[in-house]
């Protein structure tokens, strides 16, 4: 493991400044910085590191350890657990935030992808079309193996299948704020973004929710393929919100 003690940097907001330092650490641990079995520097590292008191930091760890995502070994210090192992189910701060930023970017693509499904199903050509039918069965071919086996797959052939969309619709900003969108998700939220994949995005029902905007495609039926969007991501989103468990 790397000192793990550089991977923090000061903390100069005032305020819930335990949450601040449990928040860096569980950020770390998705980043895949810090991984499973790994200590945790002391108190008195992380103290310095994070430029605030040690009873700060203790707090953050109790917080952790609350949350099943650090251990602690009397007389050896804190460890980052199993996540198989997890038995508590409170959501952290880190985590109600990682589910805000996810809710909030699944209700700009209800509006974004429903524009551009409208506008796909009458200029979309029958190659691109093509193309999408083949990205959906990608989808699920995905979805039948299962989030064990094949969850970043089936992550990312939804986020092509409906890059393709965009693509059809012959509208370029489309096309543009799609990206930015899955950049964002690439870059700042994939960890959390498979999770909930994972644990709600799989199975018959949600593959039906993709099928009909497809299907609508297909029919050239520009008001369905909208309604059908709209509805994918609106329950998308909603299945999301209502989640206990989410980490």
């Amino acid at each position: 493991m790397s000192d793990a003690a550089s991977l923090f940097a000061r903390i100069d907001r005032p305020r819930r400044l335990p949450d601040e330092v449990a928040t860096s650490i569980i950020d770390a641990i998705e980043n895949r910085q810090l991984q499973t079995g790994d200590r945790l520097p002391t108190e008195a590292e992380l103290s310095k590191r994070f430029g605030v008191a040690r009873t700060v930091v203790r707090e953050a760890i109790s917080l952790l350890r609350y949350d099943g995502i650090v251990e602690s070994r009397r007389g050896v210090g804190a460890f980052i657990a199993d996540p198989a192992q997890k038995s508590s189910f409170r959501i952290s701060p880190a985590c109600f935030e990682k589910r805000k930023r996810i809710v909030q970017l699944l209700q700009l693509r209800t509006g974004v992808q429903a524009g551009a499904s409208a506008l796909a199903a009458g200029t979309r050509s029958a190659e691109q079309m093509a193309g999408i039918r083949q990205v959906f069965a990608e989808v699920e071919a995905a979805d039948l193996l299962g989030p064990k086996a094949a969850l970043e797959l089936r992550v990312d052939s939804e986020l092509l299948l409906y890059r393709r969309i965009a693509e059809a619709s012959g509208n370029d900003y489309y096309v543009e704020v799609t990206a930015m969108i899955e950049t964002n998700i690439q870059n700042n939220l994939r960890s959390a973004f498979l999770k909930n994949a994972a644990a709600s995005e799989f199975g018959p029902a949600i593959i039906e929710e993709h099928r009909a905007v497809v299907e609508a495609l297909e029919a050239g039926d520009a008001e369905a393929a909208r309604l059908a969007t709209r509805t994918r991501f609106e329950r998308a989103a909603d299945r999301l919100a209502a989640r206990e468990d989410f980490l």
